[in-house]
């Protein structure tokens, strides 16, 4: 393997910054650490993983530069940046939000009063809530890379060597040595972050060399960090991996030189921010299912940082605020806590606005092509559809009573009618809020290594006769055989099996043609709906709901109308989409303004065939381009879990989709049509007592 060499930092600025205080223990002094929580999160996000290196661009970078500055001759001063960026980002948001009120009311009385003046008026606010959009996200893009304030700890590849041997007690002041390399890197061309003339990409490594990786310079920057959080576990297990870093804070922290250009300084730092930024995104994945691991960890802060270093409390509150977030514990708020909470209202009202603003245009681009045979659709025809007026009637769902939520005993007897009597629109927007509610539980993790939990290609997921606790983990396991790992995917497909289960048994269980066919067109819309709406996973459950072998076979398809038996092909189209490539909808713009939902088994397919083939080269490296590509694609499902849907809840007819749900969850859709009559072809009577009356006369006349 090519060893490795000194090579230019990304933001050599970060060096003039670097600052120290000390604090005295028994006579001793320690380099204590920075105030953490004056920087908010060390998590570089699903952005870093997804984008690499360019997820900050030179304007992010000199904008950035530029802060804090009170004259162009005065040097750069981190906490000046902080205070800045914050004023700025408080005051754009607090404007923006100013804005989206106003441009509502002003819907609201166009709507009304239909004046010339309000209309004259809209496009020009849409104009300028634009322009604050983009402002705001900008700012929040620079903020982000403000606390990326670890790249000051990073180390030259030079120095890595010694990033290996601190955690070794009797090496610790050993220079940087020649070692056997354990990492292989590959030139590429001019790098568009840094304007460098050539930069080394990372190829492979093995686990100690991808471990120590993470205190190279622009680590962070540059992905890394986040791609190995999401992706470790191939090739080391939860227990390992904190006690690499464990060991370097062990050893590092009491010897420690107050000088902070020191490798070991450096190291000891650079080993918390790669703690905390794992507690931050992985809690859920990693601490909150291992017990022992989250023991170990809280037992080493207490007794050998918390008395010694900054870092200690900071890390024992955030394990302390991760676990009560995971509880449902709202008890959280502190200053940080409050001001993340009136910024993440702001971001909902923004995706809601950009959702509006954008409805029509993303409607119009959002054609599929169609099968052979099957003419497209005009617009003016799928704006029809859309509303189902021509179809199905649509009163208020708001109207419900207590008495039409009734009990799971008599849901059978009412529970079709319920649902004719919501329009497409409310249906598709209950169903969407309690998809996203599951969704929104599920980590880029919990998509890895799905072949080991028995989720394959064309099959249901878990077998209803066989539960998620008995399901072998010997079986094509990726993962080390010690590494744990969550299932929490078994129960997200288990839930849109459920709702595919009850899409058909809704259908069959149906005691009139009419009624048959009301409903079809009824799921049908709904699944268009929520595909415009770019809720994919509730589309692709009512798809396959929809092409159950029974469900296929029922003669109400026959007289379904050609309009609303067309959109099957729609939906077939999707669903041939999202399966062609694994970043479909990671492409435009539109998920950073529209909330989306992809559907999980789909994208659990996309990471099993990324999966295939070897991990490692004959040298024994692990291939980390194929780890990165890997990291990704699933950093796109915390990305669509940053746009939520900002739709008003029902309770009611929430709860009562969720008990014909479960209801029919486990149910047996051919036993079900059986029952039913509707569900066969009948023969007219007429026809039929005819024919018993021909084949009688042919068998007298054989007798004669």
């Amino acid at each position: 393997l090519q060893s490795n060499g000194c090579g230019p930092g990304f933001a050599e600025e970060n060096t003039s910054s670097e600052e120290q205080t000390t604090i005295k223990i028994t006579g001793k002094s320690y380099l204590a650490s920075p105030n953490l929580a004056d920087f908010g999160g060390c998590s570089p996000g699903w952005s870093s993983a997804f984008y690499g290196a360019e997820c900050f661009d030179s304007k992010v970078h000199s904008y950035l530069k530029n802060l804090g500055k009170q004259k162009s001759s005065e040097s750069q001063n981190i906490d000046a940046k902080k205070v800045e960026l914050e004023q700025l980002l408080m005051m754009e948001t607090k404007n923006y939000r100013k804005t989206i009120k106003f441009y509502q009311k002003l819907l609201q009385k166009e709507r009304r009063s239909k004046g010339l003046e309000t209309k004259s008026m809209l496009p020009k606010l849409r104009g300028q809530l634009q322009e604050m959009k983009s402002k705001v996200q900008f700012l929040e893009l620079v903020k982000k890379y403000q606390m990326m304030y670890a790249e000051q700890w990073g180390v030259e590849s030079c120095v890595l060597p010694t990033v290996i041997h601190s955690g070794k007690a009797d090496t610790m002041d050993m220079a940087p040595m020649d070692e056997p390399s354990l990492l292989l890197y590959y030139n590429t061309e001019k790098h568009q972050c840094n304007n460098q003339k050539g930069a080394r990409v990372l190829q492979a490594g093995t686990p100690l060399g991808l471990m120590t990786y993470l205190y190279s310079r622009n680590a962070f920057l540059e992905g890394y960090v986040q791609q190995f959080l999401y992706t470790f576990r191939y090739f080391c297990t939860q227990e390992e991996f904190l006690q690499f870093l464990l060991d370097r804070i062990s050893s590092s922290l009491s010897s420690a030189s107050l000088d902070a250009s020191t490798s070991l300084t450096k190291i000891c730092n650079r080993s918390f921010y790669i703690l905390q930024a794992w507690i931050e995104d992985c809690y859920s994945v990693d601490f909150a299912t291992n017990t022992d691991l989250l023991g170990t960890l809280k037992a080493f802060i207490s007794s050998k940082v918390a008395s010694l270093n900054g870092y200690g409390e900071r890390l024992l509150s955030l394990l302390e605020a991760a676990s009560a977030r995971r509880s449902g514990s709202a008890d959280l708020c502190s200053a940080v806590g409050k001001c993340e909470e009136e910024s993440e209202e702001g971001r909902k009202a923004l995706h809601s606005l950009c959702k509006k603003l954008s409805e029509d245009v993303s409607r119009k681009n959002f054609y599929w092509k169609l099968s052979k045979g099957v003419g497209p659709i005009a617009q003016y025809q799928r704006e029809r559809l859309h509303t189902s007026s021509a179809v199905l009637p649509k009163p208020c769902c708001s109207t419900f009573t207590e008495e039409s939520l009734v009990s799971l005993a008599r849901a059978d007897e009412v529970g079709p009618v319920l649902l004719m009597e919501c329009s497409v629109q409310q249906l598709c927007w209950q169903l969407t809020l309690l998809q996203q509610e599951v969704f929104n539980k599920c980590h880029p993790v919990h998509f890895l290594n799905s072949r080991a939990l028995g989720v394959k290609d064309k099959c249901v997921a878990v077998p209803k006769a066989v539960s998620a606790e008995t399901v072998s983990l010997k079986v094509c396991n990726l993962f080390l055989s010690k590494c744990i790992q969550d299932q929490y995917l078994l129960q997200l497909l288990k839930n849109a099996d459920s709702i595919s289960t009850w899409v058909a048994a809704e259908i069959v269980t149906c005691h009139t043609t009419k009624r048959q066919v009301s409903l079809l067109s009824k799921f049908l819309l709904i699944a268009k709906c929520c595909y415009e709406q770019r809720n994919f996973a509730t589309a692709m459950q009512i798809l396959a709901g929809l092409e159950n072998l029974i469900v296929r076979q029922l003669p109400a398809w026959k007289i379904l109308p050609s309009k609303v038996a067309e959109i099957m092909e729609e939906l077939k189209a999707v669903e041939v989409f999202l399966k062609s490539d694994s970043l479909c909808l990671m492409e435009g713009d539109r998920y950073k303004t529209l909330p989306t939902i992809p559907s999980a088994h789909v994208l659990a397919m996309h990471v099993q065939q990324l999966e295939t083939g070897g991990f490692t080269m004959t040298n024994g490296a692990h291939k980390w381009t194929k780890l990165r590509n890997i990291a990704k694609v699933v950093s796109q499902v915390h990305a669509f879990q940053e746009n939520p849907y900002t739709y008003a809840p029902d309770f009611k007819l929430q709860s009562y989709l969720r008990q014909r749900i479960t209801q029919f969850k486990d149910a047996d859709i051919s036993a079900l049509a059986a029952d039913n009559c509707t569900n066969f072809h009948q023969i007219p009577a007429e026809k039929h007592s005819r024919k018993i009356q021909d084949t009688l006369r042919r068998m007298k006349a054989t007798f004669q």
